[in-house]
C-alpha cells in the first residue's frame, strides 16, 4: 500500500480482520452533528416506545401481547387466540416484502433508523462505554494496557452496567410474550416455580449482553441476513449513504495541490464509522446507513471552507449526474406484493373472527335405537359439537335445523340453552332424537344453524344415520 496511515483499510480483506482472518477491535470515535442528533432523538422514541408500550392495558390486556404458549395475541385491545398458520405465513412475508419496498427507496435505512442492533449500541452501550472507559483513544489504550487494578474496575463496571442493562431489555421482551404484570408477578416468586420462564429469560438476557457488549459490528458483517440481501433490493435509484467522487476525487496527497478534490484524506470518516469501513470505496455491504460519516465529513468541510455534502444522502444515478427516480418497477413489484399480501392477511382474519363449529360423532355406537314408554322407537345420535371463534365477545347460541319440513321431526338436546360462549374454544354435548321416517336409506343429512337473538351466525351440514329399512 502507498499509505502507511494505520486507517487506510486493506482492499482484500474486512476492517475487522487482520491477515490472519482474527477480529480487529474497532474503537470508532465519537462525532456529533445535525444527523446524529436526529437519530438520536428518534432512537430515544423507539427505546421508550419499547419500554412503555407492553404496560399499556387496553380492556385488561397489553397493548401488544404475542403469547406463544396460551397461543394468545393481543394488539390495541382486540383478542386473537390460537392463531392460524396462514396469517403467521403472511404477517412475515409481508413484512419482508415491506422491507424490501424500503430498501429498494431508501436503502438500508432500517439499519441505520430502527434495526435494535444499531438503536441500543449507539444510544445506551457506546454512551457507557464511554463515560467509564474513556473516548476511543482512551479505549484502545486501556485495552492494550496491562491488567492493574484501574483496569479491572473499570471492565468490572462496564460489564455489570451492561448486564443490568441487557436484563432490563430481556425482561421487556420476555413481558411482550406472557405481559408485563405476569412477569413482574412471577418475578417476586421463587425461579424454581415458573423454572422454564426463568431459562428463557436468563438465555436472551445472555444474547442481548453478548450482542450488544461485545459481538456488536460482527452480527452486521457476517450474522445478519439483511446485510446480504440488499444488495438484491437495491438498485442504481436507492438512497444511500455515499460519498461523491466526481466532487472528491483526486484526493488530497495523491495529486499535485492545484489538481485536488475536496477530500482531503483525512479519515474522519472512516475514524467514526461503528463498522469500520472506507464510504469512499462505494456502497459495501458493512455499510449500515447511520449516518456518522455524514457529520464527520460535514465538520471537516466546514473547518476547510468547504461546502457541506461531501458525504451525503444520495443516490447512484445522481452522483453519475444520471436522471434518478425513487420510485422504479422495483420498487412497485414489491409495493404491489406487500398490498395484496396484508389484503389477505385481513381478508383471512375476518374470517378467522367469525363463529365456527364443527359437529364431531360420538366414540360410541353411531346411533342407538330407543323404545320410549309409549311404544314409540325413535333414533337417537350423539355429537360433540366444537365451537370456536376469536376476539373476546361472548355468545350465548341456539341450534336448530335448518330444513323446515324437519324442525318439529327432530328433536335437538343440548346441556343448556342457550348454550354459551365464553372461551376462544368451547366442546359441548348434543343429541338428535328422530323417527325413523327422517332417514333415507339410513342417513340424512340435514343442516344445522348457529343462531344468537335470531341471527344466524353460522351453518353447518350434520349427517344423521340410523338402521337401514
Amino acid at each position: 500500500m502507498s499509505t502507511k496511515n494505520r486507517f487506510e483499510l486493506d482492499p482484500e480483506r474486512l476492517a475487522t480482520t487482520d491477515e490472519l482472518g482474527r477480529r480487529v477491535y474497532l474503537y470508532p470515535e465519537d462525532v456529533e452533528g445535525p444527523w446524529k442528533n436526529k437519530r438520536t432523538i428518534f432512537y430515544w422514541f423507539l427505546i421508550i416506545v419499547y419500554l412503555v408500550f407492553p404496560w399499556i392495558y387496553i380492556k385488561g390486556k397489553p397493548a401488544l401481547m404475542m403469547n406463544i404458549f396460551t397461543r394468545e395475541f393481543t394488539f390495541m385491545g382486540n383478542t386473537l387466540h390460537g392463531v392460524e398458520p396462514i396469517l403467521l405465513f403472511l404477517v412475515v412475508i409481508s413484512g419482508l416484502f415491506f422491507i424490501a419496498f424500503l430498501t429498494s427507496v431508501f436503502g438500508r435505512v432500517w439499519c441505520g433508523w430502527g434495526c435494535p442492533q444499531t438503536v441500543f449500541i449507539q444510544t445506551i452501550f457506546s454512551k457507557i462505554e464511554t463515560v467509564i472507559e474513556g473516548s476511543a483513544r482512551a479505549r484502545r489504550a486501556l485495552d492494550e494496557a496491562p491488567w492493574t487494578a484501574n483496569k479491572i474496575i473499570r471492565r468490572s463496571l462496564k460489564w455489570i452496567c451492561f448486564t443490568i442493562i441487557s436484563l432490563h431489555i430481556a425482561h421487556t421482551f420476555i413481558g411482550y410474550i406472557v405481559g408485563p404484570r405476569e412477569l413482574l408477578a412471577m418475578s417476586l416468586h421463587n425461579p424454581t416455580q415458573n423454572l422454564g420462564l426463568f431459562i428463557t429469560t436468563m438465555v436472551v438476557s445472555g444474547i442481548f449482553l453478548f450482542d450488544f457488549g461485545w459481538f456488536r459490528e460482527q452480527f452486521c458483517i457476517v450474522a445478519c441476513p439483511y446485510g446480504r440481501m440488499q444488495s438484491v433490493m437495491m438498485d442504481e435509484n436507492s438512497l444511500v449513504v455515499a460519498y461523491d467522487p466526481m466532487r472528491g476525487e483526486p484526493r488530497r496527497g495523491l495529486v499535485p495541490r492545484e489538481e485536488e478534490g475536496d477530500c482531503i484524506n483525512c479519515y474522519a470518516c472512516v475514524k467514526v464509522c461503528p463498522t469500520g469501513i472506507d464510504i469512499r470505496r462505494g456502497t459495501q455491504m458493512e455499510c449500515i446507513a447511520c449516518t456518522l460519516c455524514i457529520d464527520a465529513c460535514d465538520d471537516i468541510m466546514e473547518k476547510v471552507k468547504k461546502p457541506r455534502g461531501l458525504i451525503r444522502y444520495s443516490t447512484e444515478n445522481e452522483l453519475l449526474g444520471k436522471k434518478h427516480s425513487f420510485i422504479t418497477p422495483r420498487s412497485i413489484i414489491y409495493l404491489t406484493i406487500f398490498l395484496a399480501l396484508i389484503t389477505a392477511f385481513f381478508f383471512f382474519l375476518s374470517k378467522s373472527t367469525e363463529l365456527s363449529f364443527v359437529f364431531m360423532r360420538g366414540t360410541d355406537s353411531p346411533y342407538q335405537v330407543v323404545t320410549e314408554a309409549n311404544g314409540k322407537t325413535i333414533i337417537v345420535n350423539h355429537f360433540t359439537v366444537k365451537l370456536s371463534h376469536q376476539g373476546e365477545v361472548k355468545h350465548e347460541l341456539f341450534f336448530q335445523v335448518k330444513e323446515a319440513d324437519l324442525k318439529d321431526k327432530i328433536e335437538i338436546i343440548t346441556p343448556m340453552k342457550p348454550l354459551k360462549i365464553n372461551a376462544p374454544e368451547v366442546k359441548a354435548l348434543m343429541f338428535f332424537k328422530f323417527d325413523p321416517s327422517v332417514l333415507i336409506n339410513g342417513s340424512r343429512i340435514i343442516h344445522m344453524e348457529a343462531l344468537e337473538h335470531d341471527h344466524v351466525l353460522s351453518t353447518q351440514e350434520v349427517v344423521l344415520v340410523g338402521p337401514s329399512k
